[in-house]
């Protein structure tokens, strides 16, 4: 059980730290330290919830189905864009109040204004959905490619399954609530220009790569 467990948990910290757009919410939500729970919850929850399916053998019932992937592409693409232009709009046109993370220090420093507007958590939360469960390479990732190399170790599939859903527990939660210590590096209107046009431009090459011939 336990070669299993340590196999499952390797191959899903190797498939979940890689750059993408789920990360990348989950970073920033981390730094601004906004619904962090529930962000990490959904993340966690939704990768369980695929690689359970993968490890059940409904990864390869998919391949069966090729239109479906084709449409999850297509609709990913297209909330990744979006995204994008949210975040260079933010990226170009700054609203000046920077993010005063300090928890130390209850007032903001000199010159700088505390973000009190908070995005609620219905929309956090529909948005972390959206960026998992339409990024295909999600599906790639935890339902085909976890699940048939879980299918490998026999009887310790769910052990394989166990190890898989604990890396991704592990990221998820040493992401988001280790972001926090970023924010003394973030807390200048200029920083977080950087950040969102980091992430449009991240979200930009993800949303193209969708839609190139694979």
């Amino acid at each position: 059980m336990l070669p299993s467990v340590l196999a499952g948990l390797g191959l899903g910290f190797s498939l979940i730290v890689a750059i993408g757009a789920q990360n990348l919410f989950v970073l920033r939500q981390g730094i601004r330290r906004e619904h962090v729970l529930a962000v990490v919850t959904v993340c966690a929850l939704s990768d369980a919830v695929l690689i359970l399916l993968g490890v059940s053998g409904v990864g390869l019932a998919l391949q069966a189905v090729p239109w479906l992937l084709v449409a999850v592409r297509g609709a990913g693409a297209a909330f990744l864009l979006g995204y994008a232009l949210l975040a260079a709009r933010r990226a170009l046109r700054p609203n000046g109040r920077t993010l005063h993370v300090d928890a130390d220090s209850p007032s903001p420093a000199a010159g700088a204004v505390a973000v009190r507007t908070r995005t609620g958590l219905a929309a956090t939360v529909a948005t972390c959905l959206a960026l998992t469960w339409l990024n295909p390479h999600v599906y790639l990732d935890t339902v085909f490619l976890l699940g048939s190399v879980a299918s490998t170790h026999g009887e310790g599939r769910w052990a394989f399954a166990l190890g898989a859903c604990l890396a991704s527990v592990v990221w998820f939660t040493a992401l988001g609530y280790g972001a926090r210590y970023l924010g003394r590096w973030l807390d200048t209107p200029r920083a977080w220009r950087i950040v969102d046009a980091v992430i449009a431009v991240v979200m930009l090459v993800l949303a193209v790569s969708l839609v190139l011939p694979h």
